[in-house]
């Protein structure tokens, strides 16, 4: 499956929906965003934790890399206060 990867000068995210990160079961942590049916993982902890559960699970990812100068990311609320 592939999933985009949006960066920006400081930090980087992995968009997924939020209903795959209920399914594979994983705990994000304060410093991911969400907007809507869509999770911002980052990049630090969240997206590795995110990959090592789809490779558990034998589900493969192909990453779209996509640099934003000003990404609005940073403007949606951070998981846990949705």
């Amino acid at each position: 499956m592939k999933y985009r990867f949006i960066e920006d000068q400081g930090h980087g995210w992995l968009e997924v929906g939020r209903a795959e990160v209920e399914r594979l079961g994983i705990s994000v942590s304060s410093y991911s965003y969400i907007r809507g049916d869509k999770v911002y993982l980052e990049e630090d902890c969240d997206m590795g934790a995110f990959m090592q559960a789809k490779k558990a699970a034998g589900e493969t990812i192909e990453l779209d890399r996509v640099y934003q100068e000003h990404t609005p990311i940073r403007n949606y609320k951070r998981w846990g206060q949705a």
